[in-house]
């Protein structure tokens, strides 16, 4: 009788740890739950910790309560001013009502679907209502004056909204369009925008074409200016050989001068002076003409000579 007694306890006890095991539940920080009984929410649990739940008859459906990403896809769209482009976006939401999350939508996937609808459709409407340099140009910045790119302060357009504002409309009127799924739109941004393929082309011609044009130009100014730079150079150096000719010409000008006054004074000296003067002059020249293989032939009467037959061979 008491062995029966002890079976029917350890049943029980199993049957209340069972039943306590699946009734209990922790949620973490991260996470939010709503509990169905058949199919019907009756409780919504955003604290952290332990909480109990009837066991087989309760379900629980748990939440992330996070941040979450959204990629949206790459998107043709038309703007204002008839520019046909790619667009890539990307945003950032949260669940703020799980419980009306879990009537709208019922979890995550049905989410980022009704997600891609909302703001696909509001980036195309948006993006519709203003010109590409909005999206392009982020500020009315005032560039530098550059007389090759045609650039002054007046030269780019004034913007209203840019890129930046454009994208806040965007967040904005999505996030209205999700309160009532129980979500909230925390952040949107453009990721990337191009042409599209048919336009692309076009445009990187028109580029190309531009830069040339530039590089022209650059290298047309800079051959100019290597002219003027040689022209001057040219210029100058022949005026410093002009000058230094001149200077030349006076040097040996006052130098002839100087010889012709030393010549004269010479000359007009005593007439053993002069003798001697054209002794030494004549004792150079043949110093300068004479060496140890030259043979010369000389009148006796020259005045070239007269000196030689002075000298009184050893």
């Amino acid at each position: 009788m008491k062995k029966k007694h002890i079976i029917w306890i350890a049943l029980l006890a199993v049957i209340v740890l069972i039943l306590v095991s699946t009734g209990l539940f922790i949620l973490n920080e991260t996470q939010q739950a709503v509990i169905t009984r058949f199919g019907k929410p009756i409780r919504t649990i955003v604290e952290p910790g332990l909480h109990f739940k009837v066991p087989f008859v309760d379900v629980m459906h748990v939440f992330d309560r996070r941040f979450l990403e959204w990629r949206g896809e790459s998107n043709q769209v038309t703007t204002k001013d008839k520019r046909y482009i790619w667009v890539d976006t990307y945003a950032r939401w949260r669940i703020t009502d799980p419980l009306l999350f879990y009537k709208r939508l019922y979890d995550e996937r049905g989410a980022l679907s009704r997600i891609d609808d909302i703001i696909d459709g509001e980036t195309r409407t948006t993006i519709a209502k203003h010109n590409l340099i909005e999206l392009v140009r982020t500020s009315n910045r005032i560039p530098l004056e550059d007389p090759i790119l045609d650039l002054d302060a007046g030269t780019l357009e004034t913007i209203r909204f840019g890129r930046e504002g454009v994208s806040n409309e965007i967040k904005t009127n999505s996030a209205k369009r999700t309160l009532d799924l129980g979500i909230e739109v925390l952040d949107f941004r453009i990721k990337r925008i191009n042409y599209v393929k048919e336009v692309q082309a076009t445009v990187f011609e028109r580029m190309i074409t531009e830069r040339k044009r530039i590089a022209d130009q650059y290298r047309s100014e800079g051959q100019g200016e290597a002219s003027r730079i040689s022209g001057e150079r040219e210029r100058e150096l022949k005026r410093i050989q002009s000058e230094a000719k001149r200077t030349a010409q006076e040097i040996m000008g006052k130098a002839d001068a100087e010889a012709a006054a030393i010549y004269n004074n010479a000359y007009n000296q005593s007439t053993a002076s002069r003798d001697f003067y054209a002794f030494t002059k004549t004792m150079e020249t043949y110093e300068n003409a004479f060496d140890s293989s030259t043979s010369i032939v000389l009148s006796t009467e020259s005045d070239f000579y007269k000196y030689l037959k002075t000298i009184t061979p050893r």
